[in-house]
C-alpha cells in the first residue's frame, strides 16, 4: 500500500488510576508487544486529580505518562470534565442539567452537568488549563471531555439554560418585535413583550411553536460549541499537540461540524453490536442475521461523517473488542469481526483505531464491558485479532486516500427540524439520509459525507442531498450550478430559517419546474407502489410542474422529476425504490455500479480495493471467495 499522509496505528484506552502502580510498566510493555502505539488516559480521573477544591494531586498522572511514554507509547490525555467530582456539586448545586420533564439529572454516573452553567464552564476551563500547563509538552494528543451529548445530555431545561437562551435570542433577533414576527407568535396569542418572558419549549400544554423549539435546538448546540472552545483555548496556550473529541454514533443533538471547526482531529466511539440493538433501527430479521457482526453500513456511515467533521483527519478512539454492557442484548463479536472493523476503518481513512478498553474493570458500572484483557489480566478473545491487525499494518501500514464517487450532504440543522416536525410517526432525517447511504453502498459506490457548507462539488460524479428542510441560498446555488446530477427531496426547502413555509412554495429550484402542492405521510401498512417496482413509504408529496418525470406511481402520479442536473424526489423510497433511483443517477452520471451480495461491501482507495464480508457465512464475490466475517484487499 502506498505511503501517504499519517501512518496508521493501533491504540487502547487505559485507566492507570484503576490499577496498582506496580502493574503500569508491565501493562505498557504488553501494549507495545501487542503492536499498540497510542494510549488514551485521564478522561474520567478528576476526583483523583483534584480530590478537594484546589487540592491538586498530579504526581500519579505524571508518573503514569512517564511510564507509558518510556515504553514507547504515545499518550492522548483527556480532559476530565465529563465526570465532575462530588465536591463540585456541593460548590455548584445548580450545575445539573434538567430533563424535559423538569427533573434534574443526578450525581452517581457521568455527564452530570449543564452546558449553560457558567460556573461549571469556568471550572472546566480551569482544570483544563492546569493539565495543559503541566503536561502540554509530555503528551502527543488531547481529547476534550468525553462523548458530548451521550445519555441525552445536550438539551437542558435548567435555570442556567433559560437565562442563556434568552440572552442568545436577544443577540440573534435584536428586538422582541422581530422575534414575534419571525416565529409567527400572533398564532395562539403567543406574542411576547420582553425577552425575559420567553420560556424553554417544554411542559407546554400541547406542542410548542416549532420555531421556538428549533431555536432552542440551535442554541443548545451553540452551548456545546462554546463549552468545547473554552477547553481548546486553554490547551492551545500550552501545547502544540493536536486536539480531538470522541463523538458517538447517532448522537445528533449538536452540530459536530461546528465543534470540529475548533479541533484538529475528529474521533468517534464505535460499538457495532451495541448500536445494532439500540440505534440502527434494523428489522428483527436483520438484527438476528448481523447480531454478532453489526450493521454493514452503520459504522462506515460514521467513518465517512467524521472524516468530514475532522476535515480529513479522524480516528476511532473506542473500538468494541468484545461484549459491551449497555445494549438490550450483548453478544460476543463473531470471530474475525474485530479485525474486519479495524481494517474497515483504515480503508475509510482512519489514522488510528484504539480499543476500549485495555483491561476489563472488576468494579462499577462497566464490569460487564470486555476489554483486551480479562479482569485477571489474561488475554481476552479480541486481543489475538488486534495483534493480527498490528502485524498486517507492519507489512502494509498506509492506505492512500481517494475522492469518492458521490457526495452525500448531512446537515444537523435538518436533523433537528425533522425531529421538531416529523409529520409522521418514526420519520427522521437521520434515517432518510442513512437509507440513501445504504443504497449507495449496495451499489458498490464510494461515498463522501459532506457538510451543508460545501460549495464546490466539482470532484464528484453525483450529489445526494435529501431532506434539507432549510436550504441556504449558497447551497441552493451550488447545487443548481453543479456539473453533476444532484438529487434533492423530499422536504427540500420546505421551511425558512425560522420555520415558516416559504413562498414561492418549495423546492423553488432554479431551472427545475416543480412545485410541492401537498404533503402527506403514509401508514406503514399503506405504501404507494411505484410503476416498475419499489414503493413510497412514510412520506410522499404531490408534485406539479413541467419537469420530466423519471419515477411515477402505479396511478401515473409523478414521484421524481429531472431537468438537466437537478433531480427532485418527492417521496421517501423503500430499498427497491432507492436502488432504482441510484441506478438512474449512476446512468446519468456515467458511473458504474455493482450488484453486491447481501452483507458484502466494497471500499476503494487510490491504490487498493477492500472487500468486507459482514455475513456469518461464506460468500463468493468477484474478488474471490470470502470466509465469514472476513476482509480481503487487492491492488488496483
Amino acid at each position: 500500500m502506498t505511503s501517504v499522509g499519517f501512518p496508521r496505528a493501533l491504540g487502547t484506552c487505559y485507566y492507570p488510576e484503576h490499577w496498582p502502580q506496580e502493574v503500569w510498566a508491565k501493562d505498557a510493555q504488553m501494549m507495545v508487544e501487542s503492536g499498540l502505539t497510542w494510549v488514551r488516559i485521564g478522561e474520567f480521573a478528576w476526583s483523583r486529580l483534584e480530590p478537594k477544591p484546589g487540592v491538586l494531586e498530579l504526581e500519579w498522572l505524571e508518573e503514569a505518562i512517564k511510564t507509558l511514554t518510556s515504553a514507547g507509547l504515545k499518550v492522548v490525555l483527556g480532559t476530565p470534565t465529563a465526570t465532575p467530582p462530588r465536591w463540585m456539586l456541593d460548590k455548584h448545586p445548580d450545575m445539573l442539567a434538567v430533563d424535559a420533564e423538569g427533573r434534574p439529572r443526578g450525581f452517581g454516573s457521568r455527564r452530570h452537568y449543564c452546558f449553560s452553567h457558567a460556573g461549571y464552564r469556568e471550572e472546566s476551563r480551569r482544570i483544563t488549563g492546569i493539565l495543559a500547563e503541566v503536561f502540554g509538552s509530555s503528551v502527543a494528543a488531547w481529547q476534550t471531555d468525553n462523548e458530548y451529548g451521550c445519555h441525552d445530555t445536550t438539551l437542558s431545561y435548567s435555570d442556567a439554560a433559560l437565562e442563556a437562551f434568552q440572552d442568545w435570542l436577544e443577540a440573534r433577533y435584536g428586538t422582541i418585535e422581530a422575534l414575534n414576527a419571525a416565529w409567527g407568535n400572533v398564532f395562539w396569542s403567543m406574542e411576547y413583550d420582553r425577552f425575559d418572558q420567553i420560556g424553554l419549549p417544554n411542559l407546554t400544554v400541547t406542542e410548542p411553536n416549532p420555531a421556538h423549539v428549533q431555536a432552542f435546538r440551535r442554541f443548545s448546540s451553540d452551548q456545546v460549541v462554546a463549552f468545547n472552545r473554552a477547553q481548546v483555548e486553554e490547551i492551545r496556550k500550552w501545547s502544540d499537540a493536536p486536539i480531538s473529541h470522541n463523538y458517538m454514533g447517532r448522537v445528533t443533538d449538536f452540530d459536530h461540524y461546528d465543534v470540529g471547526a475548533d479541533l484538529d482531529i475528529a474521533t468517534w466511539d464505535s460499538y457495532p453490536l451495541g448500536f445494532l440493538e439500540d440505534r440502527v433501527g434494523a428489522s428483527s430479521e436483520r438484527q438476528k442475521a448481523f447480531s454478532r457482526q453489526g450493521d454493514p453500513d452503520f459504522q462506515t456511515f460514521h467513518h465517512d461523517l467524521y472524516r468530514a467533521v475532522g476535515k480529513g483527519r479522524w480516528w476511532i478512539m473506542e473500538q468494541q473488542p468484545g461484549p459491551v454492557n449497555w445494549a438490550p442484548y450483548n453478544p460476543a463479536p463473531l470471530a474475525g469481526m474485530v479485525r474486519l472493523w479495524s481494517w474497515e476503518a483504515f480503508a475509510h481513512g482512519a489514522e488510528a483505531v484504539c480499543y476500549f478498553r485495555w483491561r476489563q474493570a472488576p468494579f462499577a458500572q462497566e464490569q460487564m464491558h470486555s476489554g483486551l484483557l480479562r479482569p485477571d489480566s489474561a488475554p481476552a478473545a479480541g486481543l489475538a485479532e488486534v495483534r493480527q491487525v498490528a502485524s498486517e499494518l507492519a507489512a502494509a501500514p498506509h492506505v492512500e486516500a481517494n475522492v469518492a464517487d458521490v457526495a452525500l450532504v448531512f446537515d444537523y440543522d435538518a436533523e433537528w427540524a425533522w425531529a421538531v416536525q416529523p409529520h409522521g410517526q418514526g420519520l427522521s432525517y437521520f434515517d432518510l439520509v442513512f437509507e440513501h447511504y445504504r443504497a449507495l453502498r449496495r451499489a458498490g459506490l464510494n461515498v463522501d459525507i459532506v457538510a451543508p457548507t460545501t460549495r464546490d462539488f466539482t470532484a464528484y460524479k453525483a450529489v445526494f442531498a435529501p431532506g434539507l428542510m432549510h436550504l441556504s441560498d449558497d447551497l441552493r446555488h451550488a447545487l443548481e450550478t453543479a456539473d453533476c446530477p444532484c438529487v434533492l427531496g423530499p422536504r427540500t426547502g420546505a421551511r425558512t430559517l425560522d420555520f415558516e413555509i416559504p413562498v414561492p412554495l418549495p423546492p423553488a429550484l432554479s431551472g427545475l419546474d416543480v412545485t410541492v402542492t401537498q404533503v402527506q405521510t403514509l401508514r406503514p401498512d399503506r405504501p404507494v407502489a411505484l410503476a416498475g417496482g419499489g414503493h413510497a413509504v412514510g412520506y410522499i408529496e404531490t408534485l406539479d410542474g413541467s419537469a420530466a418525470t423519471i419515477l411515477e406511481d402505479t396511478s401515473g402520479a409523478c414521484v421524481a422529476v429531472q431537468t438537466q442536473n437537478l433531480i427532485y424526489c418527492g417521496a421517501w423510497l423503500d430499498e427497491a425504490g432507492l436502488d432504482r433511483l441510484v441506478a438512474l443517477v449512476a446512468d446519468s452520471a456515467d458511473v458504474s455500479i455493482r450488484s453486491l451480495p447481501d452483507g458484502v461491501r466494497v471500499r476503494r482507495t487510490a491504490t487498493q480495493e477492500f472487500w468486507f464480508n459482514h455475513n456469518a457465512h461464506s460468500v463468493d464475490t468477484e474478488a474471490g471467495p470470502m470466509a465469514p466475517a472476513s476482509v480481503i484487499w487487492r491492488d488496483l
